[in-house]
């Protein structure tokens, strides 16, 4: 009698792999993870592993390519055109920030690449693929507002963006040391909601457009009406 043969599902064992993996170098870093234990909780042999990533860092580059590509496509979903330029602002720094919070094994991950100063990083030519198109929703974002004479027409919108997620970056990432330090437990919804709300402020509050200066000849002209 033959014995049945097994489905293949190469998909689906690529997928175990890079969750194991990503749950491995989130909580051990690249040099502490171990390659068995990730093909265990995979449910698959080092071999498959060799076979789909080729080594212990390639698999570490295609799990960080992967939680970037999430992180963008999860930014892309928002219907930022539907809204009014502020609001665009408001949501999409909102949504960064719950991200974040949400997404604690990536800020582990990103952590340990700077441990290595992002030398694996730099061997990915996928990430400019993942962060171009949300920096071009904000470019677009940031146009709007300009056209409508809400925001200031001189704005960097990748410096914008990397201001926007590092302040809601270092509150996640940081917390336990901050709350060590300065007392206050910055995970609490209720400060969560008061710091995010002056945060946002503050880049609203950069984006609109300089007071524009009186000449004195308008003041003489004002006086004299």
């Amino acid at each position: 009698m033959n014995e049945p043969r097994v489905k293949r599902d190469p998909e689906g064992t690529r997928r175990r792999i890079l969750e194991a993996a990503t749950q491995q170098y989130s909580t051990h870093g690249l040099s502490g993870a171990r390659v068995d234990a990730i093909a265990t909780a995979a449910c698959t042999n080092e071999r498959m592993l060799y076979y789909y990533f080729e080594s212990k860092e390639g698999l570490y580059v295609a799990v960080l390519e992967q939680m970037y590509a999430e992180f963008a496509r999860h930014e892309l979903s928002l219907d930022l055109a539907g809204l009014q330029p502020a609001g665009a602002i408001r949501t999409l720094a909102r949504s960064i920030w719950d991200y974040f919070r949400a997404n604690p094994r990536w800020l582990n991950l990103i952590n340990n690449e700077n441990l290595h100063e992002a030398h694996y990083l730099e061997r990915s030519p996928k990430l400019t693929e993942a962060i171009s198109p949300v920096v071009d929703l904000l470019r677009t974002t940031l146009a709007r507002g300009a056209a409508a004479g809400e925001f200031r027409s001189d704005v960097d919108p990748l410096d914008f963006y990397v201001t926007l997620t590092a302040m809601g970056y270092y509150l996640v990432s940081n917390r336990f040391t901050v709350k060590a330090f300065v007392g206050r437990d910055y995970s609490a919804p209720a400060v969560i909601e008061a710091v995010s709300g002056m945060q946002v402020e503050m880049l609203l509050s950069y984006l609109r457009p300089p007071a524009t200066v009186a000449s004195p000849h308008d003041s003489a002209v004002r006086g004299a009406a």
